[in-house]
Parts: C-alpha cells; sequence; structure tokens
C-alpha cells in the first residue's frame, strides 16, 4: 500500500514513519521547503523520543520519503492524509480550520483516481462533512472517499501509542474507507487491537470527549489537592484511593500546575464553542477551561508568597519549562504564565531544560538560561519545578542546599521526598501535601 502524508508536523511526521514502519510506502509532503529538506538529510525538526531512528531506519529502506509537490506524493496513493495544524481561532476560540479545507481542495484537484481522503488532524464535528461538500463543489462526480482517523498520540511517548494502541478509530461512510483504513492497519488487528467504526461525526466527537473528559480529571484533581492542603490531607493517598476504583482508573490524576500541550488547551475550547452554537452547552468543560488558565497565574503567586510577599531583588531557579517531560513542546506551558509573572515582579530568573530550543523564543528575553541544574541553582534564593524530566527526580537535596543561597523550595510536581528536603534545611512545599 501507498499513503500521502499532507503536513510534516508532529502528527504528521510521527504518523507517516509508523506507517512506513508497518511495511507501507509513506509520502510525507510539506509546503515548508527548509523543513523538507532537513528532513531528506535526516533532521528531525521535533523533539519525540525515538522518533529520529525510526525515519531513518525507513527512509533508508525506501519506504519514506519527503517532498513539497503534492503530485508527487499523490502518485498511486490508496489514501491521503490531512495532517495539518487546527490552532485556536484568535478571537472566539474555534479551530481555525483554514489549513484543512485548503489542503482538501488541493487534494480534489491533484486526484487522478479513486482514493480516500483521511482527516488525522483533530477537528470539530461536522467537518468531515463539509470536506464532502468541498469536494462536491470543487470536483463533481469525484471518487474520493473521506474518513476521520483522529490520533491519540501523547507526546514523549508517540511511537509507543501508534504501534500499541488502545484503539484505533475509524469513522466514515461506505465500506470503500473502511477497507483501506483496516487493510492499513492490519498489523494492529494481529495483536487484537480494538477497531472502533463509526459515522463521520461520532469519530470526530471521541476525540474531543476523550481529551476533553483527561482535562476535567486533572483539573479535578488539583482542585482536590487544594482542598487537602486546607484539610490537612495527601493528595496522593486521595488519588491512590480514587485510582484503585475500576470505573475511576489511576492515570491522569497527578497534581500539579495545570495542563497544558498542543491538545487539551485548544481541543477543550474548541469543544465548548462548538456544543455552545449546536445549543448543548458542555459547562463542565469551559468550567474546567477557566480553572486551569487560574491555576497557573495561582503558581506564581505560591512563589511569590513563599518569599515573603516579594520576589523584586530575588534569584528564582526554574527546572522544566516544557508543558511536560521528554518534549520541546511549550504551547500551553505552565512556564508561559509563572516565569513571565516572576520576572514582571521583579525577580531575577535563572532556567534549565532539556530541550530548550523553544523556551528560549517564548520567554522574556531577560530570562537567563543556564547549562546544567546545578548551574540554575547557584546562588538562588528559590528553586521551582515546574516540569518532572527525569533528571530532576535523582538531584541531592545536599548539593542542591549547597548551591543554593536561599532555602526555599516549591515542587510543583510532587517529584521529591518532602523529609529529604527538609532534613537538609529546606522551606520545602509541594502541591496538596503537608
Amino acid at each position: 500500500m501507498r499513503v500521502a502524508m499532507i503536513g510534516a508536523g508532529y502528527v504528521g511526521l510521527v504518523s507517516g514513519a509508523c506507517f512506513a514502519e508497518f511495511g507501507v510506502d509513506v509520502c510525507v509532503v510539506d509546503t515548508e521547503v527548509s523543513k523538507v529538506e532537513a528532513l531528506r538529510e535526516g533532521r528531525i525538526p521535533i523533539y519525540e523520543p525515538g522518533l529520529d531512528k525510526l525515519v531513518e531506519e525507513n527512509a533508508r529502506d525506501g519506504r519514506l520519503t519527503f517532498t513539497t509537490r503534492l503530485e508527487e506524493a499523490m502518485e498511486g496513493a490508496d489514501a491521503v492524509f490531512l495532517a495539518v495544524g487546527t490552532p485556536s481561532r484568535r478571537g472566539d476560540g474555534h479551530a481555525d480550520l483554514t489549513y484543512v479545507f485548503a489542503a482538501a481542495e488541493q487534494v480534489a484537484r491533484a486526484a487522478k483516481g479513486p482514493l480516500v481522503l483521511v482527516t488525522k488532524s483533530t477537528v470539530p464535528v461536522g467537518t468531515g462533512r463539509k470536506i464532502m461538500e468541498l469536494l462536491d463543489k470543487v470536483r463533481p462526480g469525484h471518487e474520493i472517499a473521506v474518513a476521520s482517523n483522529p490520533e491519540f498520540l501523547r507526546e514523549g511517548s508517540a511511537i509507543a501509542d501508534f504501534m500499541r494502541p488502545d484503539r484505533v478509530v475509524i469513522g466514515a461512510e461506505g465500506d470503500r474507507a473502511f477497507q483501506v483504513l483496516r487493510r492499513l492497519y492490519r498489523p494492529l488487528y494481529l495483536i487484537e487491537t480494538p477497531i472502533v467504526q463509526t459515522g463521520l461525526e461520532t469519530a470526530e466527537l471521541i476525540k474531543y470527549a476523550a481529551n476533553a473528559f483527561l482535562a476535567v480529571k486533572i483539573t479535578f484533581i488539583n482542585q482536590m489537592a487544594d482542598l487537602c492542603e486546607r484539610a490537612g490531607a495527601n493528595v496522593h493517598d486521595v488519588a491512590r484511593g480514587m485510582g484503585l476504583d475500576g470505573r475511576i482508573g489511576r492515570k491522569f490524576l497527578h497534581a500539579g500546575p495545570g495542563y497544558g500541550g498542543s491538545c487539551f488547551p485548544k481541543d477543550t475550547l474548541a469543544l465548548a464553542r462548538t456544543a455552545q452554537e449546536l445549543g448543548a452547552p458542555v459547562t463542565i468543560v469551559e468550567q474546567t477551561i477557566a480553572a486551569n488558565d487560574a491555576r497557573k497565574e495561582q503558581m506564581a503567586d505560591r512563589v511569590i508568597t513563599a518569599l515573603g510577599g516579594s520576589v523584586a531583588g530575588k534569584t528564582v531557579a526554574v527546572f522544566g519549562l516544557t508543558f511536560k517531560p521528554e518534549t520541546d513542546d511549550m504551547r500551553d506551558a505552565p512556564s508561559l504564565v509563572v516565569v513571565p509573572r516572576l520576572a514582571a515582579a521583579g525577580a531575577t530568573i535563572r532556567a534549565y531544560d532539556p530541550q530548550p530550543a523553544h523556551a528560549k523564543q517564548l520567554l522574556p528575553a531577560s530570562t537567563g538560561f543556564a547549562e546544567s541544574a546545578l548551574d540554575a541553582a547557584e546562588g538562588a534564593d528559590a528553586l521551582v519545578l515546574l516540569t518532572e524530566w527525569n533528571e530532576f527526580r535523582a538531584l541531592s537535596p545536599k548539593r542542591l542546599r549547597t548551591a543554593m543561597k536561599g532555602n526555599v523550595v516549591l515542587d510543583l510536581r510532587n517529584a521529591w521526598d518532602p523529609e529529604a528536603f527538609r532534613e537538609c534545611g529546606f522551606q520545602y512545599s509541594s502541591i496538596g501535601r503537608q
């Protein structure tokens, strides 16, 4: 089989490389010339563990190619995947589908025979139907079947998520699209991966409903953490007691500074806006969005309070800037709120992240970037852990205490042992724990 993948971003590149690993011939097309040239030379534009090796091996074996020409990518393709960006639209929060519709129109004009056009991008419910209408208008009598195949990739573990997913969702009308996609995902049938076959609208809504539910779950445990602090309880034990209930589950019950990333913020907002327009508002999601935005501001307030109500003239070391470990993604990361707030309040920021490239472009120019965690902590009045990269977990509190001038530590990911830090003389605080 052969597929074309439109978009060499996170979803397109990971999905294309993984399909190639399945034995499919994949051509990834992108309009950005420099990105395509870099990929041809083996340089990966994003950080995702294992992706560089996967791309290198499949490109070497000829199953994975890159181009800027859509016609070349579509030559002989059984399916064309849309993996373009759907950012939040300025002003109203709806998903911006400009790139989706533009790519669909280009496919309609370039198609030379029957194929399946598959939406891999996260799109609001009803988008597939609009694509069908667009195809009918641009190319009457076409032989292009439309399908929805949403991705459920977690940054930092995307390859494993693609190769061993919890489920594969396929939404379409008519047998041809289902047949083509079942053939593509045949390696997953062999390991008994559940395949959910639905209509277009249902498949689109599954993706938004899943992400929104997880965002609600994170926000719920964050609010429980606040309650634990007031009541003298331990949020770790609360989460464990809840998570052992099979109806609830243990995942996404980790208290912290709020969610970020490429999916949850924009998907919850897009779902809320769509639901409002359809007259079926999802108020629990609306409240989740507001609570998560407020939580990031509250984290900055915690730091200021821990330093006696003012950070003016103080040096604050910040460990971790990306929205989660094992990625360089800064989209809606808590650091984008916390660091500017502290800098505006007069703090000197010394930050360290293992993947700082995007952070350096997005954080205030006054932010100092260190080459290591201990370098960032040197002479600091306070230390804030924002992202729990593994290398931070093993840091010796004794070495940190020797490096720092002050003794204030705010562990906003509950990654460290409170007693070990207190024994070294730290004024240690975390989330939802005494």
